[in-house]
């Protein structure tokens, strides 16, 4: 996680402005924070979902809910965790449901869930281990992706040399290819169909019009006439969109400092911003809501972003790496934290 950690620090310097929430009453007495305005208000329940004693949390990556309101947590496993299963899933009440996937320890990354005919199927991303696999929901495998060889793009210039590979999330078109970003590694996607054959290879780290730099999150957006597949660019601090056969179309600014990832309901859409808040934009890419925006500095954010379970400051996010709506418009956010941490922005009518 060096790529993360060098470019969250260097842009956090320059961020002071504090969060503004306001208090509400939960039923046991205590305050909680009540995020955003007007019709973008939500009320935040930190340390959502019953865990299991034999469960703790290491950095929270990845979530996303099913067709029944299951969510699903996708968690790299504390060094004192009984149980090394990276995926947790509860039900819409919290209640834990089941728990797998030990072999993703450490590397447990991106979550992408997709309903094919009448299955529903999770996409994890392994960053450590250089995998991507379908899943069945209680962690059947289907197919998994290892190491892109077919790509000339990741052809080693001599005997001795690798070109590096760390995957971190993925994309579903509607035609079923699957699009994969390498974050963590040289800043390409790679297309697949949806056998999970390779296609093509486009991108690689720079800033042009063609180029990405740590290509952390992608969404295929169906809005409009044309679908586009939509790229975190985080360590370029913009949205990139590119044709579904890798053409550049143009970029999405000022929405966010390090996106990292998308989620689409009714056309909202939310992105969570590495840089301590959540976004959501409108059907025309605007910016309508900015959550829980912490504002630490260096200093503070080093120390925050390591405290122990439990321990965050109420209505500030830290490091928010993953979110998702659910079927009620309520928003879901799992932060980079190391003890892990689930937040439920419950909507409020």
């Amino acid at each position: 996680m060096s790529l993360t950690r060098r470019s969250f620090l260097a842009t956090t310097a320059a961020a002071a402005c504090a969060p503004a929430f306001l208090g509400a009453t939960a039923k046991a007495g205590s305050k909680v924070p009540i995020l955003g305005q007007g019709e973008y208000q939500y009320e935040a329940i930190h340390d959502w979902g019953e865990l299991p004693r034999t469960i703790k949390y290491g950095n929270t990556h990845g979530v996303c809910e099913d067709s029944q309101g299951n969510i699903y947590i996708h968690h790299t496993v504390n060094a004192t965790s009984e149980n090394l299963d990276t995926v947790v899933v509860f039900d819409k009440d919290g209640k834990f449901v089941r728990s797998w996937g030990r072999q993703f320890k450490g590397g447990a990354h991106g979550l992408t869930i997709r309903k094919e005919g009448s299955d529903e199927f999770l996409y994890l991303c392994d960053y450590q281990h250089g995998i991507v696999t379908k899943r069945t929901l209680k962690g059947e495998e289907v197919f998994t992706l290892g190491y892109p060889a077919e790509s000339d793009a990741y052809k080693p210039k001599d005997q001795v040399s690798v070109v590096p590979y760390r995957p971190t999330n993925v994309a579903i078109a509607p035609t079923g290819d699957v699009y994969v970003g390498d974050g963590y590694g040289s800043s390409f996607i790679n297309q697949y169909d949806q056998k999970a054959e390779f296609i093509r290879t486009f991108g690689g780290l720079g800033k042009s019009d063609d180029q990405l730099d740590c290509p952390h999150g992608l969404w295929v957006d169906t809005r409009g006439e044309t679908p586009v597949l939509v790229v975190a660019d985080r360590g370029n601090s913009r949205l990139h969109r590119f044709t579904l056969q890798g053409k550049h179309v143009d970029f999405i600014l000022g929405t966010s400092k390090m996106p990292c990832y998308f989620h689409e309901r009714n056309g909202k859409v939310v992105i969570p911003d590495l840089l301590s808040k959540v976004v959501v934009l409108d059907g025309k890419n605007n910016v309508v809501a900015s959550l829980g925006e912490g504002g630490y500095s260096k200093q503070d954010w080093s120390a925050a972003r390591t405290q122990a379970f439990g321990k965050f400051t109420p209505g500030r996010f830290v490091c928010p790496h993953g979110a998702c709506f659910d079927h009620e418009g309520n928003i879901f956010v799992v932060e980079w934290v190391e003890s892990g941490r689930v937040t439920k922005l419950r909507r409020i009518t």
